[in-house]
């Protein structure tokens, strides 16, 4: 009887000890408050983007990876940036074509 006391004292030692250490590991569990619905943490600029812009870019998790809804915006927003550039390249060279 004595030793499954012993025992069990041990095993309850050893796992507030295992507690003690993951609470200071990895924090107390506090989370930030959820952003309101409809809204995201992911920002590009209204104006040009730049490549620190694109590598600053932060998606929302969910539950498989990404918020689908934020990497299609961002995948969007970058397609019409450089069919932009790539319209003014076009002109560009045209203008240098014609004035030679």
């Amino acid at each position: 009887m004595t030793t499954a006391l012993i025992y069990l004292v041990v095993m309850l030692l050893v796992a507030a000890v295992v507690f003690l250490l993951a609470a200071v590991v990895f924090g107390r569990g506090e989370e930030l408050a959820p952003l309101p619905p409809g809204s995201s943490p992911t920002r590009l600029p209204a104006g040009d983007i730049t490549a620190d812009d694109i590598q600053g870019v932060r998606y929302q998790l969910v539950l498989r990876g990404y918020k689908m809804s934020e990497v299609d915006w961002v995948m969007r927003r970058l397609g019409v940036e450089i069919d932009e550039l790539r319209a003014q390249v076009r002109s560009l060279q045209a203008e240098r074509e014609e004035s030679r």
